[in-house]
């Protein structure tokens, strides 16, 4: 077997590390190795080769996680930032002692900088190379882009670009695993290449050393990309105005304190059975999971649901200091929503019909909001440059344009800033910019096919999508608990190859 993994991101090291746990189960215990590089021979009696294709220096970081400011920190505990799917600990055991000096004193937990997560990517990744190799596999990373794949008789031909040399090359592979992370920034208001604009913020270690201390600055978006530019301009003592610029002017939830109850009702076994019994699934159905849930604990659904529903009406900066202190609430609505949005969701949401995604497209902002929350540390900083004014949330953004090296902003008002950065996100399932040209290879060959609403779904059971490229998927951006679930899948699946 022949497996190409194309990306080096965290994606990648979820499927080298389920690769490594499946072959530890079925060989014995593992023991520490070293990693063929490029050229090398196979080891007698080996298992095949493992090739990542990755031409970023940023290897096993991705775009999250590379080095930056320490400000930008990661935005979950340890449970959910594990790297291994199913062990919540591991992260949390590699992070050790050092996880008491980076401690949210308001959430209770470490909420560590992502550039320190990074190194746990690297560590976990070397890792699993090492152990594949003990057992037979010949484990190699190849610094070069992949352009194509095609069919080529019965493997499949990977066609690669070297940025170095420019130099193409074709190798062969029985599978390809595409690991090529999240899609690129839009510039909604085509803003690219005027002085003063940032199309994409990380690292803000760079992007933000060219932001004047005293320069008005405009953030477009108000979501956790636009909550770690804001911090990370308090963090190095930007002393101008910061305006958060979006239709809705709605900022993310605020983490609450985790607990140790589990979901009793809003589970997939629980989806599934209603699958089976009914032969389709409603979101009426999924609304009564929730009621029965908070049912058990007291709660009122129609008082969650109106909190929820009210984001877009209540006052931003009022919002944020009402959930700053509620954030030991015992109450586990959104908890509960919060946790299957990840867990339950992906499942639950292919089972819909076309009519209940529409329902819930239309809550898509207050969606993300719940079920990516802030850490408490940064609503605190956010908190802080509101009631001082230096920080305003603004509601209405229609566009912007450079007038005079500056930008003038439509929004009902007559505002204009020195400085904007581009904190939108890129909507789920977008292909990366550095990916296009692989998958319409992959598409014109009939080895996977384009979703309607975005990503990509394979054709051919030798191709393989971990991450959010993954077609027909919800609006709720992959996260770590998502990707590491299924990269056990494809690992489970390659190994049965």
């Amino acid at each position: 077997m022949n497996i190409a993994i194309v990306g080096g991101g965290a994606a990648a090291v979820g499927l080298l590390d389920a690769l490594a746990t499946l072959t530890a189960t079925e060989g014995g215990a593992t023991t520490e190795g070293g990693t063929a590089t490029e050229g090398g021979p196979p080891m007698e009696g080996g298992t095949g080769t493992i090739t990542v294709f990755e031409p970023s220096p940023r290897l096993w970081r991705g775009r999250p996680y590379g080095p930056d400011l320490d400000s930008v920190l990661v935005n979950a505990p340890p449970a959910i930032m594990s790297i291994r799917n199913g062990d919540f600990g591991h992260y949390a055991a590699w992070l050790g002692e050092r996880g008491a000096d980076h401690l949210d004193e308001l959430l209770g937990q470490p909420l560590v900088p992502r550039a320190l997560y990074g190194e746990y990517l690297e560590h976990t990744a070397e890792k699993a190379m090492a152990a594949l190799s003990e057992h037979g596999w010949l484990v190699r990373v190849v610094a070069a882009r992949v352009t194509g794949v095609a069919h080529s008789g019965t493997r499949l031909a990977i066609r690669t670009h070297h940025p170095h040399t420019h130099h193409t090359h074709e190798h062969e592979a029985t599978h390809v695993a595409l690991c090529v992370g999240g899609g690129t920034p839009p510039d909604l208001y085509g803003l690219a290449g005027n002085p003063g604009f940032t199309a994409d913020p990380y690292p803000l270690a760079a992007t933000l050393e060219q932001v004047p201390a005293w320069s008005d600055v405009a953030v477009i978006g108000s979501g956790l990309t636009a909550v770690d530019v804001v911090v990370s301009l308090a963090a190095r003592g930007h002393a101008g105005r910061i305006t958060l610029l979006s239709r809705g002017g709605v900022l993310p939830h605020v983490w609450q304190r985790p607990d140790d109850r589990r979901p009793r009702h809003v589970t997939t076994e629980r989806v599934a059975e209603l699958h089976k019994a009914q032969g389709n699934v409603r979101l009426d159905d999924l609304i009564g999971l929730l009621r029965a849930e908070l049912v058990d604990t007291g709660e009122d659904f129609e008082e969650l649901m109106a909190d929820l529903g009210g984001a877009g009406a209540e006052d931003p900066a009022l919002r944020l200091r009402r959930q700053l202190a509620a954030i030991d609430d015992p109450r586990t609505g959104r908890r509960v929503l919060q946790q299957t949005a990840h867990t339950v969701g992906p499942y639950a949401w292919r089972l819909l019909p076309e009519a209940d995604r529409a329902r819930l497209r239309r809550h898509l902002r207050t969606a993300t909001g719940v079920a990516s929350p802030m850490i408490p540390g940064n609503a605190a900083v956010l908190a802080r440059l509101l009631d001082s004014g230096q920080l305003t949330v603004a509601r209405g953004l229609r566009g912007i344009e450079p007038v005079n090296g500056r930008f003038r902003v439509h929004d009902g008002g007559r505002r204009t800033v020195d400085i904007v950065v581009n904190a939108v996100n890129p909507p789920p399932q977008a292909v990366p910019a550095a990916a296009e040209q692989l998958v319409r290879s992959l598409a014109d060959g009939g080895l996977a096919t384009l979703h309607p609403v975005g990503g990509l779904i394979p054709a051919d059971p030798r191709v393989h999508v971990v991450g959010d490229l993954t077609g027909g998927g919800s609006f709720i951006t992959s996260s770590i608990p998502g990707v590491t679930a299924q990269a056990s899948r494809t690992a489970q699946a390659l190994r049965a190859a």
